[in-house]
């Protein structure tokens, strides 16, 4: 399974990129995956529903299933947040991992930046950094797009999980 990260600010535009990337990936014959890393308040339950009662009951662990899909959330409940290469214990094998978020991971990532954020680089205080998608031209040696240029950063990211 190759690993390749996304990462930035919030607002810079990963989920955006991510949506144009993907379809590129799949459209290859690529089987993709995703891990995302969320702010700590985030919720994929709704009020009301079953699981969402039983989680609040105090399940560690609900899985919904159906027909279509399956879902396993796990509760915390006040353990440490797992490390990335823990969670990527529980994804199903496939082609491409891609990881959104994890600024401070040592996989490649590309950096996708936006000056109007208000945030520095992460470049290149990271070194797993390889490239950067940004909306305007930055001051680099490492390989650059422009954030639109999604073809030619599914090529870009397909060259390097394949080296």
């Amino acid at each position: 399974m190759k690993i390749f990260g996304i990462a930035g600010y919030s607002g810079s535009g990963k989920t955006t990129l991510l949506e144009k990337l993907i379809p590129l990936f799949t459209a290859r014959g690529l089987t993709v995956s995703l891990v995302k890393h969320a702010h700590h308040t985030f919720d994929v339950d709704q009020p009301g529903k079953d699981s969402f009662r039983h989680r609040h009951a105090g399940c560690s662990e609900v899985l919904v299933t159906s027909s279509r899909r399956w879902a396993l959330m796990h509760e915390l409940r006040g353990a440490p947040e797992p490390a990335l290469h823990d969670l990527i214990k529980h994804i199903a094998p496939c082609d491409l991992l891609l990881v959104e978020g994890y600024k401070h991971e040592p996989i490649p990532k590309l950096e996708v930046y936006r000056s109007v954020v208000g945030e520095s680089l992460l470049h290149p205080k990271d070194p797993h950094i390889v490239a950067i998608a940004s909306d305007q031209h930055v001051d680099t040696a490492l390989p650059q797009f422009h954030l639109d240029d999604a073809v030619q950063i599914a090529n870009f990211i397909a060259r390097h999980v394949a080296q």
